[in-house]
């Protein structure tokens, strides 16, 4: 599971915004007042999006699986050192075992310690790298008992305690959360089943009736309405989403790339 780093997303976002500016761009120039521009407005949309939903979704399951495999981490070197272990010893210990992309951080770690680095900077850098709340919120903790001279491993046992509850609150709030996330996906594809009713039983056949030909919307024109807002609806519907599940909007990104493809097959084909 590969680390993204900040400079990543942000080069991802530069290239992914050209080449999506480059795209509507053209389309403006070129298909401006015609069917096929909203399918191009559409491209740029997802091609803008696309890359930034994919980084942000590979960040996060890296970021929590660092998360989870935290406690085990804390109670390990709480037993290395009540067996009389040093700490650096019992971090060497530890990197030298399965805790998924948290081996890497700590080998990263031990190494620097033994280039002469002090366990307190090791420590914040090992934080920073990271990034994660929790990570975020054991650091100081570890940092303030090492400089005040107390066991380091009398802050590890109820730090893992603490993180392991936080955990556990993580994955029931995920878990009560999972149902409306399927309420948004499933009210989007109610609205898409309707307006394609509606589309196929009303403008159509009202188009057919000469006499309110002049009165209503035609099909293409109804085709075009009814396109903006089943787009409108996927994109901030997938906002929703991620920021209802995960806690942020950008976790969204990723159910807006698949709403948005969903609808226009959907359109494509059915309407």
């Amino acid at each position: 599971m590969h680390k993204i780093d900040k400079w990543e997303k942000k080069v991802a976002w530069i290239v992914s915004i050209i080449v999506g500016a480059a795209i509507l761009v053209t389309a403006c120039l070129t298909l401006w007042n015609k069917p096929l521009f909203d399918e191009y407005l559409l491209l740029a949309v997802l091609i803008t999006v696309f890359p930034s939903a994919v980084l942000d979704y590979v960040d996060y399951r890296w970021k929590r699986s660092v998360d989870e495999y935290l406690p085990d981490l804390f109670r390990s070197l709480v037993q290395a050192q009540q067996t009389g272990m040093p700490l650096p010893q019992a971090l060497e210990e530890a990197s030298k075992r399965r805790y998924g992309p948290l081996t890497e951080e700590l080998k990263k770690m031990v190494t620097q310690m033994s280039w002469g680095m002090s366990f307190e900077k090791a420590l914040q850098s090992f934080g920073e790298r990271v990034g994660t709340a929790l990570v975020g919120s054991a650091v100081p903790l570890v940092v303030e008992a090492s400089r005040s001279g107390g066991q380091v491993e009398k802050v590890f046992a109820p730090t893992g305690k603490f993180i392991q509850s936080t955990l556990t609150m993580e994955k029931e709030r995920r878990t009560q959360t999972r149902p409306y996330v399927a309420i948004i996906y499933v009210a989007f594809f109610v609205f898409l089943f309707t307006i394609i009713l509606l589309f196929d039983t009303l403008f159509v056949q009202a188009a057919e009736v000469s006499t309110l030909g002049s009165t209503v919307l035609t099909p293409e024109e109804a085709r075009r309405f009814f396109f903006h807002m089943s787009m409108f609806q996927a994109f901030f519907g997938g906002l929703v989403a991620g920021k209802m599940g995960e806690g942020t909007v950008s976790a969204g990104l990723k159910h807006s790339v698949i709403l948005l493809a969903s609808g226009y097959l959907a359109l494509k084909f059915l309407m």
